[in-house]
């Protein structure tokens, strides 16, 4: 779903960085591996600030003559450049020497779609951000001298032909599922890419909550991956505890995820009326999450990103996690992933600091919203993101008075800075959670089955009652323009589906699930 009080990394970069246009532009990120016969023309150690979370990392850096700029934790060895951490293009950017904040530093500015996009660098010496600087310089001229390049080629309308092409309009071909087929009632949340509205299906006169995105932002913003990392984990699971997809599909310009409608809205809008839970109410809440987020581990895949926004609560009670973006797939146990991504508040330590990571960011996430549940607030909180990290980094937490012994265990597990000591850091994962005291009086097996009465109940006096909503969004109008340039709202076929979103389209009831494209995190 979309949230309000925390904002993704992506969005807040996005609000908070002033960024100009510059029409003389190409794209600097998401670039290609190089190719076999790509010579190195300058290479060596940096520090790259986040785009997103402003801390430096040391990276080292290769360049090559056909605009690739690629990043690794470590310098690679016998030629191997298949795994790097930061992979750009240097294609037509405009380089600028800052001595701010650090010295000998330089940035490299370039057109990401629609968006303007700064990457800074801090070199080593005055000497090093000079050969950097005038490498760069020396690749970007030689790829402007080369004609009609096939790979970005530009005309009138200033944007790629790409993305044209992805928001042309494709022939009209039958469609099952298209927005034709639903009656949109409310809108229940809103943000940067979309919104998601409440629909009735009018054939069969289910509520669905349909999340509708699109796609020139997502491109725009790099959130392509991220997306159908979404669409194929929710194709693929199925859990009490988790939302379920009923259909996807694409219009010219939009995506649309037709998901289970969670009549009892987000869990902090619960929390924040309530101020806190009781330790049975939490123990309740926190073991379906465990329950869920054990399930996704068995399938090898870590959500990263639990907070009290993505807890959502279903008509009887019972919890429901939303927004599969940032999952990572293809993660069992001693398997790590390096995407600095999530949001500030709930970021694991070893994410910070930048280390590879595993299952373990998912423990650490459900320790902070059971402190939150139980302590009515944050366990570590500063409006200064930089004293944010510093605090989750090094402090110690603290627990009020009132708290069980229980409790204060658990807490201090999950919320342990090392991922190999995190109660549930182990080979066994989930099972060493379900196995803490404070779970003592949980059934596992009638909670999976929905034998455990939920501790609270949504009150809501109709099946379109959104009093669960926040009002800003549900009085909102449901009705959208479609963008004249690119047409209607109609559905398009599934031979018509256009580069990065190919093969999007699902059907709930379909014997054959779709395959995707793979995107790798950058």
């Amino acid at each position: 779903m979309m949230y309000r009080r925390v904002m993704s990394i992506d969005l807040l970069y996005y609000a908070v960085t002033g960024l100009q246009r510059l029409v003389s532009l190409t794209i600097l990120s998401a670039g290609m591996r190089p190719p076999v016969d790509s010579k190195i023309v300058h290479e060596g150690w940096l520090m790259k600030r986040g785009e997103h979370i402003k801390n430096w990392r040391s990276r080292y850096f290769i360049l090559f003559d056909d605009g690739t700029l690629l990043g690794f934790r470590q310098r690679p060895e016998n030629g191997s450049y298949n795994d790097p951490l930061n992979d750009f293009t240097v294609k037509d950017c405009q380089l600028m020497k800052v001595d701010r904040p650090r010295p000998n530093t330089f940035i490299v500015r370039g057109l990401q779609w629609t968006t303007v996009i700064e990457r800074t660098f801090n070199a080593l010496s005055p000497e090093d951000r000079e050969n950097w600087v005038n490498a760069i310089e020396s690749v970007s001229q030689s790829l402007k001298q080369l004609k009609n390049d096939p790979g970005e080629p530009m005309h009138e309308s200033g944007l790629p032909t790409q993305l044209e092409q992805l928001m042309k309009i494709a022939d009209p071909s039958p469609r099952k599922v298209s927005l034709d087929d639903f009656i949109l009632l409310k809108v229940l949340g809103k943000g940067t890419f979309g919104r998601v509205i409440l629909a009735r299906e009018k054939q069969t006169d289910q509520l669905f909550a349909i999340k509708i995105l699109k796609k020139e932002v997502i491109i725009a913003k790099d959130e392509v991956a991220h997306t159908l990392t979404e669409n194929r984990v929710l194709q693929k699971t199925k859990h009490p505890f988790l939302t379920s997809l009923k259909y996807s599909f694409q219009t010219s310009d939009r995506l649309c995820f037709v998901m289970e409608y969670a009549c009892g809205g987000e869990l902090f809008f619960h929390l924040q009326r309530e101020k806190l839970f009781t330790e049975e109410r939490t123990r309740f809440y926190g073991a379906e999450i465990v329950s869920a987020l054990a399930y996704l581990h068995e399938n090898n895949i870590v959500y990263r990103d639990i907070k009290l926004e993505n807890l959502l609560l279903d008509r009887e009670g019972h919890i429901k996690i939303a927004d599969f973006g940032l999952c990572k797939e293809d993660i069992s146990f001693g398997e790590k992933t390096k995407t600095f991504c999530g949001t500030p508040e709930y970021l694991a330590p070893e994410v910070l600091e930048d280390n590879d990571y595993g299952r373990g960011v998912d423990w650490w996430g459900t320790g902070v919203v059971m402190y939150e549940m139980m302590c009515g607030r944050l366990p570590f909180y500063n409006k200064d993101h930089e004293k944010l990290f510093e605090m989750i980094l090094t402090e110690t937490v603290k627990f009020p008075g009132k708290l069980s012994q229980e409790a204060k265990s658990l807490l201090s597990g999950l919320l342990m800075k090392d991922p190999n000591r995190r109660l549930g850091g182990g080979p066994e994962d989930a099972q060493e959670i379900m196995a803490h005291p404070f779970f003592e009086p949980i059934d596992w097996q009638a909670l999976y089955e929905k034998r455990l009465v939920p501790p609270f109940r949504p009150e809501v006096q109709s099946d379109t009652d959104t009093s669960y909503f926040d009002q800003e969004f549900t009085r909102e109008s449901v009705d959208f323009t479609p963008p004249a340039q690119f047409g209607t709202l109609s559905s398009i076929s599934e031979i018509d589906e256009q580069p990065y979103f190919t093969q999007f389209s699902f059907h709930g009831n379909s014997a054959q699930r779709q395959s995707f494209h793979q995107f790798d995190d950058i």
